[in-house]
C-alpha cells in the first residue's frame, strides 16, 4: 500500500471500529494508487472486506463504489489481475525496446567522461609515479556536456582501481 494509503485505511478502519453500523467509504483517486501489483491490491479488497468498508475509485477505467462484499469484490480481483498484467506487458515492451535499441547501436545512460586512451594514459603516469591529482589535471575530458575540463580526482582514482580489478 502507498505511503499516503497507509494511514488513510488505518483512519478508516478506526471510524469503522468506533461507529460499526455506519457506512464507510474508502475514496482513491484511482486503482494505481492504491496498489502496485494484483497480490497487494487483493490484500488491500481483502483487507476492507474485512472491516467492511467500502471502495469508490473517482478515476479510470474501474471508476464507481464497490461494496466489499458479492459482486464487488469479485470485479475487484477480477481489474486486479488486469491491472497486473498491464503492468506485466508493459515492462515486456520497455525490455524489448531497449534490446531493440542495443541492437542499433544505442545504449542508454550517462554518456561515459573517460576513454580507453584517456585511461590508458592515467596508467601509465600513475605507472611513473604521479599523483593521482597531477594526473587528473593533465587529463582533458574530450566529449559531452563537459568538455575541455578536467575529470576528477574521484574519476581517475575509479580508473586506477579498475586496473588493479582487471588485474587481479
Amino acid at each position: 500500500m502507498s505511503q499516503l494509503a497507509e494511514p488513510a485505511m488505518d483512519f478508516a478502519r478506526t471510524i469503522k471500529k468506533a461507529v460499526p453500523h455506519q457506512r464507510v467509504i474508502f475514496t482513491v483517486h484511482e486503482m494505481k494508487r492504491l496498489g502496485r501489483g494484483a497480490a497487494e491490491l487483493l490484500a488491500i479488497a481483502e483487507d476492507l472486506r474485512h472491516h467492511d468498508i467500502e471502495l469508490e475509485l473517482r478515476a479510470g477505467p474501474l471508476r464507481g463504489g464497490y461494496d466489499p462484499s458479492g459482486r464487488g469484490a469479485a470485479l475487484f480481483a477480477f481489474f486486479a489481475g488486469m491491472a497486473e498484467s498491464e503492468r506485466e506487458n508493459i515492462r515486456e515492451k520497455s525490455l524489448e525496446g531497449q534490446a531493440s535499441a542495443r541492437e542499433r547501436g544505442r545504449h542508454g545512460g550517462r554518456p561515459k567522461v573517460v576513454d580507453d586512451d584517456m585511461a590508458a594514459y592515467a596508467r601509465s603516469l600513475r605507472t611513473n609515479g604521479g599523483p593521482v591529482p597531477q594526473i587528473a589535471q593533465k587529463l582533458v575530458i574530450t566529449s559531452g556536456k563537459n568538455k575541455g575540463a578536467h575529470p576528477s580526482v574521484a574519476t581517475v582514482y575509479r580508473i586506477l582501481a579498475e586496473e588493479a580489478d582487471s588485474t587481479r
